[in-house]
């Protein structure tokens, strides 16, 4: 196999935040259109860390994405497009042997069914050596999620270094469950593996919806009560609350009310929020109503990137001043 190569000269120095993963193009019909001949299709970047990368940088941050394209014109597309958010490419390589990965969506009266091809990509392919170059770069945050440990063992193995054998106190690690039942054939498997890299992260974000799914549980004091090493969880349940577990006590936040367009990616967007306030040490209150916020933000569009409100309305969101938004943002 031919080395992979990176697709910037210079890696970043210092970031608030790198998201590790892979980001795949995703092929949408423009509204009213379904998957099928006589539509018009749009292509578009889709990831979950890339996801949370580009709403980071949309809310003023530092934020890179490490992963791994294709030498083809998809990752070209895909690098450009999270790039041209602002977000810091310099961690991404290219796999000059295996294919940039491809998903579809259908939308339907139902909701979105969302067709994958992924399998032997170039993502797929990172180790625990790729670690050595994220843990190169200083970020307060590393993000992951539940979607990369189950595109290969390699890619398990990477988590696994990436989150279990970083040094003690030099960042913080935010781990979104994100379990996707396509990638994970064995439920078991996924909830003990899930579980297991949950309860190694500082910071856990999971859908009461996939909790109950995996382990069982029915409330959000069931989740805390297995996922109970973290010190921040936070547990989201859809249209009706985020419930934050830390330190300061069960902070409990109703989530806006808004018009569901698609909504594929507003998990992600929820957990950039949610990293943002905790970067600008906002309490724990606002960092679910900032999650939320961007989460409807994503809800409320076709791609799973979206324009964000201006700072002067997410600061009466928030109750904070713009002074409070425009501080320097730091450790979580």
């Amino acid at each position: 196999m031919s080395p992979v190569t990176t697709t910037d000269a210079e890696p970043a120095t210092v970031l608030d935040a790198v998201c590790v993963g892979e980001t795949m193009v995703m092929v949408t019909p423009t509204p009213g259109g379904r998957l099928d001949a006589e539509s018009t299709f749009v292509l578009r970047a889709g990831g979950a860390e890339s996801n949370v990368a580009m709403f980071l940088a949309a809310l003023g941050h530092r934020a890179g994405w490490a992963s791994r394209v294709g030498a083809d014109p998809l990752g070209e597309l895909v690098v450009g497009q999270v790039r041209a958010t602002g977000v810091d490419t310099s961690l991404v390589e290219v796999d000059p042997t295996r294919p940039t990965a491809v998903y579809l969506k259908d939308p339907g009266p139902d909701g979105t069914k969302v067709y994958y091809y992924r399998r032997g990509s170039a993502a797929a392919s990172m180790d625990p050596g790729y670690a050595a170059r994220v843990d190169a770069v200083p970020a307060a945050v590393l993000h992951l999620s539940g979607v990369t440990p189950a595109l290969s063992e390699s890619c398990r193995a990477l988590v696994e270094r990436l989150i279990s054998a970083r040094p003690a106190g030099r960042r913080l690690v935010s781990f979104d469950v994100n379990h996707r039942p396509a990638l994970w054939p064995d439920l078991s498997t996924a909830a003990t593996e899930l579980l297991r890299l949950a309860q190694a992260a500082d910071v856990v974000f999971v859908g009461l919806d996939e909790a109950a799914r995996l382990w069982d549980v029915k409330e959000p004091e069931d989740v805390r009560a297995l996922v109970d090493r973290p010190g921040t969880l936070v547990v989201k349940n859809g249209a009706v609350e985020a419930v934050a577990f830390s330190a300061d006590g069960v902070t409990v936040e109703p989530a806006r009310p808004v018009e569901v367009v698609e909504p594929v990616g507003a998990g992600d967007a929820f957990a950039a929020g949610w990293l943002s306030g905790a970067l600008r040490g906002l309490a724990p209150a606002a960092r679910l109503r900032l999650g939320h916020l961007v989460a409807g933000a994503a809800l409320g569009s076709v791609s799973d990137f979206a324009e964000l409100p201006p700072v002067p309305t997410i600061c009466a969101v928030l109750d904070i001043t713009p002074d409070d938004w425009h501080r320097p943002t730091g450790p979580a």
